[in-house]
């Protein structure tokens, strides 16, 4: 997990402290290593964004399994430290993590569909299931999300505390299922409850994953990395992270009507921009520039990424025709689900195999 920017408080750089000299081997290594990394990257991700039946197939099949992934991807990397991968010999790590991570999102998937209707295998892979089965989206996706979005609020804003006391496998197994039920919680009492309906609830919890990433991996926990007490840091950091989604969602609804599509295409991007420049190109700025300057820069670097992707995506999706999805879902899935996959799963998981021989590690 050492390749992942963390925020540089005392409880996470204490364990990171063993690996610091190939962090800053890595650094030394960039931009190199994040565009040769791009070699593995644009072809998962863009496999993951057409693979299934074409581009709304994908959105269909792909976009509910992934998600449901997403928050096995994050005990993985942030809690288990690559667990049970890292305990094969180099070269397998990667492949095992990922076999563990899609049966595990199969799994996930449909305890979802039992949650909203009933488990269903064709509903599950079938992107025209036809009637009578139980499509997986968009009914489960607010579950997923949620869960995904819970868990990186428990690694990231509440530091993994109190959890991380048990171990580190009883301590990430624990945060997946405090996650899930958090998922089902809000599901039951906003969505079901009649609050917000799946969509608002879905678009809600991508603005938060925006404001996630954008503090703990782009600006890697700043500014909330630089408080001494703990309560502080985490109550501050779970105020500014919750209260800035809600109030962004506010910001968009008063200056115009938007589709919750919308939203969630455009904060799908902008997450997956921060994922390539804080994960993927991690320390090329960061050993260049003073910190101030450094934050300024990726910050205009994600935005100017995320409109090129944006622009590009949206392009594409109007020249096709769409059914049961809409354009703005595939370019929200391209970002979230295809685009953010590939960088975690080449960086986080598989540690950039193959493209770190000669590292000290």
């Amino acid at each position: 997990m050492s390749d992942v920017p963390l925020p540089d408080r005392p409880l996470l750089t204490a364990h990171r402290r063993p690996h610091l000299d190939a962090e800053l081997w890595r650094h030394a290594r960039q931009p190199g290593l994040g565009l040769i990394g791009l070699v593995l990257v644009l072809p998962v991700a863009v496999l993951l964004s057409v693979g299934v039946g074409g581009p709304e197939g994908s959105v269909l099949v792909l976009g509910p399994l992934i998600t449901f992934s997403l928050p096995v991807v994050a005990m993985i990397a942030f809690w288990w430290e690559d667990w049970p991968g890292s305990s094969l010999r180099p070269g397998w790590s990667g492949p095992a993590d990922t076999l563990v991570i899609a049966f595990a999102g199969i799994l996930l998937t449909l305890l979802a569909q039992a949650v909203v209707d009933r488990p269903d295998l064709r509903g599950v892979f079938d992107p025209t299931p036809g009637a009578g089965h139980a499509a997986t989206f968009p009914a489960t996706m607010s579950i997923g999300g949620g869960a995904f979005v819970a868990m990186l609020q428990i690694t990231f804003a509440w530091e993994g505390w109190p959890l991380r006391r048990l171990g580190r496998i009883a301590s990430g197994a624990c945060a997946l299922a405090v996650a899930w039920a958090a998922a089902l919680v809000v599901h039951f009492a906003v969505e079901r409850g009649g609050l917000v309906s799946g969509s608002e609830l879905g678009a809600l919890l991508v603005l938060t994953g925006l404001w996630q990433v954008g503090i703990y991996v782009v600006w890697r926990g700043w500014p909330f990395a630089g408080l001494g007490r703990r309560w502080v840091r985490i109550l501050s950091a779970n105020v500014v992270v919750v209260g800035g989604a809600l109030l962004t969602y506010a910001a968009v609804h008063v200056a115009g009507e938007v589709r919750t599509d919308v939203i969630t295409a455009v904060a799908g991007q902008l997450i997956a921009a921060g994922l390539v420049v804080g994960i993927l190109f991690e320390g090329w700025l960061q050993s260049r520039l003073p910190p101030a300057a450094e934050r300024v820069v990726s910050l205009a670097a994600v935005i100017v990424l995320a409109a090129v992707l944006s622009f590009a995506l949206e392009a594409y999706a109007a020249t096709l025709a769409w059914d049961r999805a809409t354009a703005d879902d595939w370019v929200g899935h391209v970002g979230l689900n295809a685009l953010g996959l590939a960088v975690i799963l080449h960086v986080a998981i598989a540690r950039r195999w193959p493209f770190t021989s000669g590292s000290p590690s």
